[in-house]
């Protein structure tokens, strides 16, 4: 059943990409080139909409496909660029304007999620939705007590079809990983695993909610970020309330500069958000598309931003987050031996790799883009480049770090459009160096005492028992390691003694075995007298170290 299913939905696949005639960018290609003929016979083919832009084609096919197709635009969208005005322009729609699903459909879930109507629920409710996503749709509505409030719910049978698409995903995993020379260094079958898992975690609308709640009280009184707060007792699995909130979306600059709004301070507020999610709080929004993310533009000199959308949500363990600051660090203070050598040590370049031309590579792609701003930097470039250098130096994927390397691209391209004047690396290096300084040296030795201090002086009281205690493990311990080897001192002894009888029993036999011979052939002319006299005592010897070492082991 699982085949026949991928099968129909590779068909419906194919299908949809013919009827938009993304086929033409793939035959376009040469290696697809000769087949190019037969692509006229196709079914569909010419069904196709010829009055579509081809930037409108990609946006409609992202769309019918699936959730993880319109995500994989999504991504897109924030790289301008890396695309053609037109193409990013359509691909720009996905962030907030997918298809909705019908209000009749909204209204059931709602009712069988809360068990009660919809006007039970909730003082008013609009029907016609705010905005509507890949995975859910947004509604407004306004609760008894007054407050307004945004009703975001799932759209119905979305499990289904994203289950569909992951299970393609592994086979085309798992193809890759066997078929591919460059399988396993990019292992496709954990990234599809860490994508697997955050897109399921973005089904859980509870679990959205609780994202909400942390990201909100790691800002609590920020003047550079603000969350919407949760309405818990609206708020299931399928079905989640939150308050409603007014900004301009980050992707209108227009409507931004028509209003005066500082985008230079909008920009390094942006970057030091990031750094602080990442490293401060080891807690991190990783679906930050245009369509998240809004302005708060009351104070148009020092404006800040305002977060939805918290399905997604990156962490680091502690070794991965050393590592980057580490690397971010050495990078921009362009360091790139560190560099080189911090890819070693963490095992994301094998481990007989030379430093010394790991380090030249590195210097070759990141050199020229220094003491440049954002407009002038050919990322598309940078990219190739950087895949270059991990083809040729074995480089791994890390699954761990793909959601932080997505919003990475996510960031930078909103950067870009915000405000190409951007210095990344001068905004970003002040604050990677007082994390670093926090987490290394005399004071993260300080902190880490103060953080300690209360715990160590509730067990004060405690310490002189605990010491007396183990002074009496310690002086068990040392009896227990005597006995033992004094029991290993008489095992010995008795072993030895054990191989000594058996050696006296086995010389006995041999003699009493050589005097039976010897007495067995006095009938033989050349025997005489002493012949046998030399049997008997061989014979006796024999009888008397047989009896010596038989009567010890009784």
């Amino acid at each position: 059943m699982k085949i026949i299913r991928q099968i129909r939905r590779l068909l419906t696949i194919y299908r949809i990409i013919v009827r938009y005639g993304l086929d033409e960018l793939l035959l376009s290609t040469k290696l697809f080139r000769p087949l190019r003929l037969f692509a006229y016979l196709a079914p569909g083919y010419w069904l196709r909409s010829k009055h579509l832009t081809r930037g409108m084609r990609i946006h409609y096919a992202l769309e019918e496909l699936g959730p993880i197709f319109v995500k994989f635009g999504q991504i897109l969208s924030t790289r301008r660029d890396l695309l053609p005005d037109d193409i990013a322009f359509e691909l720009a729609k996905l962030q907030d304007h997918v298809a909705t699903f019908c209000c009749e459909e909204v209204e059931q879930i709602i009712e069988k999620a809360y068990g009660r109507p919809v006007h039970e629920v909730f003082a008013e409710f609009d029907s016609d939705p705010l905005a509507a996503a890949s995975i859910a749709q947004v509604h407004v509505a306004r609760l008894h007590n007054g407050r307004e409030v945004v009703v975001k719910v799932l759209r119905p049978g979305i499990q289904t079809i994203i289950r569909k698409d992951i299970e393609l995903l592994y086979l085309f995993a798992k193809l890759a990983n066997r078929y591919w020379a460059e399988g396993r260094r990019l292992r496709p079958l954990e990234v599809v695993a860490e994508f697997e898992k955050t897109l399921y975690d973005e089904l859980d609308l509870v679990r959205e909610a609780a994202n909400a709640t942390q990201l909100r009280r790691n800002f609590k009184n920020s003047e550079l970020l603000y969350v919407p707060e949760i309405e818990w007792d609206y708020t299931l699995s399928n079905v989640m309330v939150m308050e409603r909130i007014s900004g301009i979306t980050i992707g209108d600059i227009a409507t931004l500069k028509r209003q005066g709004v500082n985008l230079k301070h909008l920009a390094n507020a942006g970057v030091e958000i990031f750094f602080t999610q990442v490293f401060r709080d080891n807690f991190f929004h990783a679906d930050m598309h245009p369509g998240n993310i809004f302005v708060d533009a009351t104070n148009s000199h020092r404006p800040h931003y305002i977060a939805v959308d918290f399905g997604i949500m990156g962490t680091l363990s502690k070794e991965d987050q050393h590592y980057l600051a580490a690397n971010f660090l050495a990078f921009f203070r362009r360091d790139y031996r560190r560099v080189a050598e911090l890819h070693v040590h963490s095992e994301w370049v094998p481990a007989g790799t030379r430093v010394e031309e790991f380090e030249g590579a590195i210097r070759c792609v990141c050199e020229p883009i220094f003491d440049k701003p954002l407009k002038e930097i050919s990322f598309g470039m940078v990219l190739l480049r950087l895949f270059q250098t991990a083809r040729r130096f074995q480089m791994e994927v890390q699954p761990q770090l793909v959601l932080l390397q997505k919003t990475l691209l996510n960031i930078e391209g909103i950067g870009r459009e915000l405000y190409p004047e951007l210095d990344l690396w001068k905004t970003a290096k002040p604050f990677l160096e007082r994390w670093m300084d926090e987490r290394v040296g005399m004071r993260a030795f300080i902190k880490g005492i103060r953080t300690n201090l209360p715990l160590l002086a509730e067990n004060i009281p405690e310490i002189p028992m605990l010491i007396h205690e183990a002074l009496v493990q310690q002086q068990a311990k040392s009896e227990h390691i005597k006995r033992l080897e004094h029991e290993l001192t008489q095992l010995r002894q008795e072993t030895q003694q054990r191989h000594e009888r058996l050696m006296l029993i086995l010389i006995g036999c041999a003699l009493i075995i050589s005097a039976s011979i010897i007495v067995s052939l006095k009938t033989w002319p050349f025997f005489n007298s002493n012949a046998l006299l030399l049997g008997m005592m061989l014979g006796g010897i024999g009888s008397v170290m047989f009896l010596l070492a038989w009567g010890k082991t009784q």
